[in-house]
This record gives C-alpha cells, sequence and structure tokens, in this order.
C-alpha cells in the first residue's frame, strides 16, 4: 500500500502545483479583480479605452483569473427584506378581466340587459346587469372564462369565486387560485429582481424567498441600501392607456373603471384614463437609451408581436384621439395619434437625463415587477467593516494554522512537518476549488476553512498515532508506515463521511452564511483527505527511500 507508482507521484504533485496556481489570483485580489472587470467592459462594448487596456494588462492574461468571490459581509453592501404586496395581483387581474366581460356581456344584451361595472373593493369585480331574472344566463357566461386550477392542492377548484345578490354579479378569485397566484407572483418577483441586480453587473448577489411573501436581498459591492431600493423598488410598471379627460383638481373622482395620473412635466395636470391599458410593459421586447430628433435623452422601446397588433389596432381606430404613455402611474407623455402606429416601436421622451434614460432602459428591460415590494428591513454594510473583517479572518487562519503546526512539529519532529506542509496545501486547495468554483466566501466561510484545519490534523494524528502503534510492536519502519496508513484509513473515511453528512443538511436546509459554511467545509473535507492520506503518505515515502532508517522515533 505503501508504494506509489511514478504516475501516481506526478499526478499527486501536479494536483497541488495546480491548486497553488488557482489560488493565486486571491493573493493580488484588486489587481485581478480590475483586469476581470475591463475585460468583461472592452467585450460588452467593444470599446478599449487607456483605462480599461491597463486594467487588462494588470495581470497576465495567460494566468488563471478565478477568485473567490467575497461575500456582504467581507465586501460590504446592501442588505434588504421586502414583503411582496400580492393583494395587487387581484385587483389587476380583475381589472384585466373586466373589458372582456363587458364585452361577452354586451353580446348577450337582449338577454342580460344592460351592463355596467360599480364600485367593489379591490380584487372584487362587480357587475349589475339589467335584467336580473336572467343572473343565470349572466353567471354562465361569466364562468366560461374561469379556468380549472392545475395543482394538486387546487385540483378541481376553478379559478374565479362568482356570487350573485340582486342584480349584481360578484367575481374574485378562488382560495385555490390565489394560492397558486401568491407563489407565481413571488417566483416572478425573485426573478425579475435577479434580472434588474444582474443588469448593474454586480457580484454573486443573494436574492432567495423568505417565508410566504417576503424576498431577502443581499448585494455586495454596492453603495448603500438607498441605491439598492431605489433600484428594485422603482416598479417599471410601463402602460399604454385611453385618454377620458384631463383636470387641474387632483382630488377629482373619476368614474368606475377610470383612474387618474399626474403628468411629470405640467405639475397642475391631471390626465382621467381607462383603468384598463391597451398594452403594458410585459409586451416590451427591448428598451434601449438613445436620442430624440432634438437630441435630448430618450429610450427606444419594441413591442412583442401580440403587443405590436394591439397596438396597431388601436391607433387604427383612434386616429385623433389622445392617449398617454405612463410609468408608473405618471403620464410621461400624451400624444394625439395622427396615424396608425403599426411598426411595434416607439420613443419615450421628456424631462430626463442620459443616466435617467440608461436606468429607465434597464428597468423596462427587466421587467415590470408583479406587485409592489415593501420592505421591512434595510441595512448598509460598509468597505471598511467588510476589510476589517477579512483582516480577522486572515488572521484567524493565520494564529490557528501556525499553533497547530507547532503543536504537530512538537508532537510528532518531522512528520509533524510534514503534516503541516500537508495542511498548508489543504487550505490552497480549498481556495483554489472555491476560485473555480466561483463559490462565495463569507465569515462563517473562513470558519469553515479553519475548521477543515483541524479536520486535517485530525486525519494525520490518527496515521501518527497507528504508526506509533505498530512500532509498539517492534516492527520495522517501513512495515510500521505501511500498517499505520491501512489500519487509519477506516477511521478517516468514517469521521469524514459523518461531516459530510452534517455538511449536506446544512447546505439542503440551510440559507446564505448557513451554506456558506457548509459549501467550505464539504470542499475542506475532499481536500483534507487528499493531504492526508495521499501527499503526506507520499512525503513519508519520499523521505523513507532518501534516508533508508533502521528505526524510526515517532
Amino acid at each position: 500500500m505503501l508504494q506509489i507508482d511514478r504516475w501516481k507521484r506526478v499526478l499527486i504533485f501536479g494536483i497541488c502545483l495546480l491548486g497553488l496556481l488557482y489560488a493565486l489570483p486571491n493573493a493580488f485580489y484588486a489587481r485581478v479583480e480590475a483586469h476581470n472587470d475591463a475585460v468583461a467592459q472592452i467585450e460588452a462594448t467593444g470599446v478599449e479605452t487607456p483605462e480599461l487596456a491597463a486594467a487588462r494588462d494588470g495581470w497576465p492574461s495567460w494566468m488563471p483569473s478565478h477568485l473567490v468571490n467575497l461575500g456582504l459581509d467581507l465586501r460590504g453592501g446592501a442588505h434588504l427584506l421586502g414583503e411582496v404586496q400580492v393583494d395587487q395581483v387581484y385587483k389587476s387581474r380583475m381589472d384585466a378581466l373586466w373589458p372582456e366581460l363587458r364585452r361577452a356581456l354586451s353580446d348577450a344584451r337582449d338577454t342580460v340587459g344592460s351592463v355596467r361595472r360599480v364600485a367593489s373593493p379591490d380584487g372584487v369585480l362587480a357587475i349589475e346587469i339589467g335584467n336580473a331574472d336572467q343572473m343565470a344566463a349572466a353567471t354562465e357566461i361569466v364562468r366560461g372564462f374561469s379556468t380549472p386550477v392545475t395543482t394538486l392542492t387546487g385540483a378541481g377548484q376553478q379559478s374565479l369565486a362568482i356570487s350573485t345578490q340582486g342584480a349584481t354579479l360578484t367575481i374574485q378569485l378562488s382560495d385555490a387560485e390565489k394560492a397558486v397566484t401568491d407563489d407565481r407572483t413571488i417566483q416572478q418577483s425573485l426573478e425579475i429582481v435577479r434580472r434588474r441586480v444582474d443588469e448593474v453587473g454586480t457580484r454573486e448577489p443573494t436574492i432567495t424567498r423568505q417565508g410566504e411573501d417576503r424576498i431577502l436581498i443581499q448585494v455586495p459591492g454596492i453603495g448603500s441600501a438607498a441605491e439598492l431600493k431605489e433600484l428594485i423598488g422603482t416598479t417599471a410598471q410601463l402602460t399604454f392607456n385611453p385618454v377620458v379627460g384631463t383636470t387641474a383638481d387632483p382630488q377629482a373622482q373619476p368614474g368606475v373603471g377610470q383612474t387618474i395620473a399626474p403628468s411629470i412635466d405640467q405639475p397642475n395636470l391631471f390626465y382621467i384614463l381607462e383603468q384598463s391599458p391597451v398594452v403594458t410593459g410585459e409586451d416590451l421586447v427591448d428598451a434601449m437609451p438613445a436620442s430624440d430628433e432634438n437630441g435630448l435623452p430618450s429610450v427606444n422601446f419594441r413591442f412583442n408581436p401580440t403587443g405590436a397588433r394591439a397596438f396597431g389596432a388601436y391607433t387604427s381606430a383612434n386616429i385623433g384621439q389622445p392617449f398617454a404613455i405612463v410609468l408608473d402611474n405618471e403620464v410621461i407623455s400624451a400624444p394625439v395619434i395622427r396615424s396608425a402606429i403599426t411598426g411595434g416601436s416607439g420613443q419615450i421622451s421628456g424631462s430626463m437625463d442620459f443616466d435617467q434614460a440608461n436606468q429607465l432602459s434597464i428597468l423596462l428591460r427587466a421587467g415590470a415587477l408583479p406587485a409592489e415590494l415593501t420592505f421591512l428591513e434595510e441595512r448598509t454594510i460598509g468597505p471598511e467593516l467588510g476589510q476589517d473583517s477579512i483582516e480577522a479572518g486572515r488572521i484567524s487562519a493565520i494564529v490557528a494554522t501556525g499553533l497547530v503546526a507547532a503543536y504537530l512539529i512538537a508532537s510528532y519532529g518531522l512528520f509533524g512537518v510534514f503534516a503541516s506542509i500537508a495542511v498548508a496545501v489543504n487550505v490552497i486547495l480549498i481556495l483554489s476549488i472555491m476560485s473555480m468554483m466561483g463559490a462565495t466566501l463569507t465569515l462563517p466561510g473562513i470558519a469553515g476553512i479553519v475548521l477543515t484545519v483541524g479536520t486535517a490534523v485530525d486525519a494525520n494524528v490518527i496515521i501518527f498515532e497507528r504508526i506509533r502503534e505498530e512500532l509498539r510492536r517492534a516492527k520495522r519502519p517501513f512495515r510500521a508506515i505501511e500498517d499505520g496508513f491501512r489500519e487509519a484509513m477506516s477511521a478517516i473515511m468514517d469521521a469524514n463521511v459523518t461531516s459530510f453528512i452534517a455538511a449536506a443538511v446544512m447546505f439542503y436546509l440551510g440559507s446564505g452564511p448557513v451554506k456558506g459554511f457548509a459549501v467550505t467545509l464539504t470542499i475542506g473535507l475532499v481536500t483534507s483527505v487528499f493531504t492526508a492520506i495521499f501527499l503526506t503518505r507520499l512525503m513519508i515515502l519520499t523521505w523513507l527511500e532518501w534516508r533508508k532508517p533502521v528505526q524510526l522515533n515517532l
């Protein structure tokens, strides 16, 4: 067992050298990070400025440039906990359903009589029909818009809950449909928040669901929680609504199915709009910052085929009428339709600078949040605190490794030196694997690395103690070492397998820092087994072949 083939020796030393090579960029973190950012920006824009070229050339292109990503507690950044207002989606669903129901019921006017929407709570659609004795016929028409709920828990239930009272028909989402809608809303919000954060080029954000209706957002490297809130909290809901009229009274009461929105350019002008839009930002496929015909900042947008058809049909039927471009309940502009717009593209211009135009295009590309995010918790961690954490973690790792090495050398002499080298290589391999994976290192992750130092030492101690036992039986050094490694193998594997199971449970059931600890612990378990069983054995065997000792004092 102690004999190692030449190709295995080359492989073991090769893995160690490769690990050192991939861990090396972390020793020059700022330089390599600037190199990576410059390369990414040059590839994305195709523009190479002298500053970008200097940053790119600050690290050799032939060297590995993967880094261990630093978490929020090490790098500084922003932490937000937001609650998704899912009730708003119920209202939007009912508002979107009304135009279709109005057309369907109007087609049956001879039976159900006149149709009008009456006031009702948010999320509830109340319709009054002229012929109360034909409520069954009206209910049957509405039921045609209900669909089966497609989940196991909602099997056999419909998406709409319909009730009647006198001449009024009340429609709302069923409980099963609300549960499905809530889950879909949270998932959609998660994806949109992730896309918005990714658009600004931040590194390794943590965006996860917390509980039923909350989202945890942690973004390293961003300036402040306020900056992150500005990016995420803006819903960027773009709609194109028919204009009913204008007013100077902000307290004016619009009719049922209508809404009032202020003009973004004229403080004393308010537009009364149809609540149901012609098209929405969901029909956008692209949005880019640009300049209008006067050279002022603007945003060019383009619809998908569905949006282009709806917009073209509306503008064709309403030439000479105004329509409003509404962003987050503010009217950006309300031009008069001069001709049919069938090309599927348009332009937003107004009082914005180029930075605002770029920010608006980012938000529109990412899409609108389906519901408002209310921030319950916000925290900013400064870069200085992150640097202090890095320094504290570095010192703790060095001190722990140094004390362990001193103990090993004091207890086992030369073999303790071999074990100390193996422990140092173990830490290097952990960093190299995390760099290649693009894993994120947090303070608990540093604790995981320090813990694996102890795990690696434990494996070496088990091996050395088994060798001592074999030497007490008067075995020759070569034979004692061979038997010691063989007898220690089962104990080492059992200890690491149980630790691996614990790490796996923490990874799958934990979140955030707990997962970071589990990742570094798992990697450390693998590398500690490699260094203890293969690297330490190779160093001992090389020494045995060189010195050929007759007896061994351990």
